[in-house]
């Protein structure tokens, strides 16, 4: 936590960001909300880096440019295992890992009020057969577009363009 807070307090705000930018939800980052969701967006990357084997801003893969964005692809694929550390082989409870990157996910949604609580994930955690909500679309989903060259010019010419990062995080206002 960057900051604590009173019990009488969900949501305070501060006057300057702090921690690091791959864990930080999206409304601390932009706007220094924190709240009691905060951590919980933090406890999500943790657990599909965990799962994943790799960090999140240090992962690069076809159009995701962050672990978030590339699970959340795999996910509405329905090919989220995929994601899973090849380190562990086989030696794995699909059930268990399936829910483990589902609960990943509800955790960094975009909204706060989408992300469960740390009792709920808790929750999740110890009775597998609970029916949890469909996600919403994660918050810090980055892409990679190629600009100034279509791809066919990009192939024969060797090169890939030129590159830039865009974020599809959507702000809502209050």
């Amino acid at each position: 936590m960057a900051k604590i807070f009173g019990g009488d307090e969900d949501e305070a705000k501060t006057r300057r960001v702090v921690g690091t930018y791959g864990y930080m939800s999206p409304e601390y980052a932009m706007e220094g909300l924190f709240s009691v969701k905060s951590d919980v967006f933090s406890f999500g990357i943790l657990l599909l880096e965990i799962i994943s084997g790799r960090k999140n801003n240090s992962y690069y893969k076809e159009n995701s440019v962050n672990l978030i964005g590339h699970v959340w692809d795999l996910w509405k694929q329905d090919k989220a295992l995929t994601v899973v550390d090849s380190s562990l082989g086989d030696s794995f409870d699909a059930r268990e890992v399936l829910l483990c990157i589902h609960i990943g996910i509800l955790c960094v949604q975009e909204l706060a009020s989408d992300r469960p609580t740390m009792t709920d994930v808790a929750f999740m955690l110890s009775n597998r057969e609970t029916m949890l909500p469909s996600p919403n679309q994660p918050a810090f989903i980055f892409k990679q577009h190629n600009h100034g060259m279509n791809s066919s010019s990009a192939s024969a010419s060797g090169g890939i363009g030129s590159v830039f990062d865009e974020t599809i995080t959507i702000l809502h206002a209050r």
